[in-house]
């Protein structure tokens, strides 16, 4: 005869828009988000971008040969070399991650990779790199987990949303890797 276990808990819902916008407010953190048609790469929505102030952003979601997790996030305009940023971190061979991957350490789909979707990663399972660049920015842009809005935060508040959640990110100047 074996025992009923009670059930547990109901997992908490998951991180959508509406939830970290409104996280964000209750925790002080100014942001400005604007709706737009969706944008799923870089080099999209350049229209877009160009009405909107601050650094634009581009999020690779990235495994290295040993399973490590990586979020790097850089200015858009910024060259992401994967072969030479390996030894900056200190990471194996860099590849981009799978979309299953991404979801279930992020809770993102393709096209929706960005810093923000950290707030879903509570085990710090993926490692935040982010572009000197960006971080030296005063005003930020990221998707705010849906690539249909644009979120602008000042650089305090980003870093503050950041130590919110405990992160603490590799910066790495991409313009002098060696």
């Amino acid at each position: 005869m074996t025992e009923d276990k009670a059930p547990g808990p109901p997992p908490p819902p998951a991180w959508d828009r509406d939830r970290l916008l409104a996280w964000m407010a209750a925790e002080g953190i100014a942001q400005t988000t604007r709706d737009h048609p969706a944008v799923f790469r870089v080099d999209e929505g350049h229209e877009l971008k160009a009405a909107m102030p601050g650094a634009h952003t581009k999020n690779l979601f990235l495994k290295d040969k040993k399973a490590r997790l990586w979020l790097v996030s850089a200015r858009q305009d910024t060259v992401v070399d994967l072969k030479r940023l390996p030894k900056t971190i200190g990471s194996d061979r860099l590849s981009f991650g799978n979309e299953a991957l991404l979801y279930e350490t992020l809770g993102l789909t393709p096209g929706s990779v960005t810093a923000l979707g950290l707030i879903s990663d509570p085990d710090h399972r993926v490692t935040f790199v982010v572009d000197r660049a960006l971080w030296d920015a005063d005003l930020v842009n990221f998707h705010p987990l849906t690539n249909i809005a644009t979120t602008a935060l000042p650089q305090a508040d980003f870093r503050r949303f950041l130590a919110l959640l405990g992160r603490k990110p590799v910066v790495v100047d991409f313009a002098r890797l060696d």
